[in-house]
């Protein structure tokens, strides 16, 4: 096993417990209610990435596709910073020097990263501070919702060192999020875009003073998580999908999807709730 490659050795079953008592070295993670928090830690580098920490945050997210116990999870960075992307010293400066078959397996790692996330049904919510740049851009990226400061700085760096912006996903993803256009030009000059241009630009959700950012994002998340947990999944499912069908393939599947979630406990809940002009209690069944 390489330095940039961890096992799967054994995965949470549902009931279980948070990841089955998984506790990653690298980044730090904790649960509370059904939300589940990931820090990256590393504030004397702006949270660089190093390949440990791509390691356990794949581990950490394809767990979460069997954590029945996590509902929505907060990706956030730790002392004002979100991440300034792969560390310069720990990661550059090897992949210089790395040959073909090594270089492939790093990238393969990076992106295995973003398709956990992308597939684990829990709704991702991105809290952003200060810098986020690079592979950390290419992360809140692949977060469903981000809440920003007036302070954040946004750059997807990577022409800007010689390398394709297509990195992580981000030539697939941030048209999605900003527009064609938008994303063009972000991803062609790796220039840096601020908070209030990322909110309008629709980057972000919203953009909170820094003393909010935890609060404000934590509230978004018990929100998704108190809501009914598998129609949240089969929306995100949905939506992830949904961009590589044609009209007719998405209707005939969201009619699909919307018969399973109706055959689940929670519809009914729901339904009980309006009817006796209440709010509903979900419970994820």
């Amino acid at each position: 096993m390489t330095t940039w490659t961890r096992s799967m050795n054994s995965l949470a079953l549902p009931g279980e417990g948070a990841l089955g008592g998984y506790r990653p070295q690298h980044v730090d993670w904790s649960v509370e209610d059904g939300v589940g928090t990931v820090t990256l830690r590393r504030p004397h580098r702006k949270n660089a990435l190093t390949f440990e920490v791509y390691g356990e945050l794949q581990e950490l997210f394809g767990r979460l596709r069997y954590a029945a116990d996590v509902r929505a999870v907060v990706l956030t960075g730790a002392e004002g910073e979100f991440s300034s992307g792969g560390d310069v010293r720990e990661i550059i400066g090897r992949l210089v020097e790395a040959d073909m078959p090594s270089l492939l397996r790093f990238t393969r790692m990076t992106v295995e990263v973003v398709r956990r996330m992308r597939r684990c049904p829990q709704p991702l919510v991105a809290a952003v501070d200060g810098v986020c740049a690079g592979a950390g851009a290419a992360l809140a990226l692949a977060c469903d919702l981000r809440v920003g400061t007036p302070r954040c700085r946004v750059g997807f760096l990577f022409t800007r060192v010689g390398l394709a912006g297509c990195d992580m996903g981000a030539c697939a993803l941030l048209p999605r999020v900003v527009g064609w256009n938008r994303a063009a030009e972000l991803l062609f000059t790796g220039r840096m875009m601020d908070a209030e241009e990322g909110e309008r630009w629709g980057f972000f959700n919203r953009v909170v003073p820094p003393d909010q950012l935890a609060s404000t994002a934590r509230e978004l998340a018990q929100q998704l998580a108190s809501g009914p947990t598998f129609a949240l999944a089969m929306t995100k499912a949905m939506l992830h999908q949904e961009w590589n069908m044609g009209l007719d393939e998405a209707l005939d599947a969201e009619a699909q999807a919307q018969a399973l979630c109706m055959a689940t406990r929670d519809f009914q809940r729901g339904y009980q709730a309006f009817v006796e002009k209440r709010p509903p209690e979900f419970q994820g069944d």
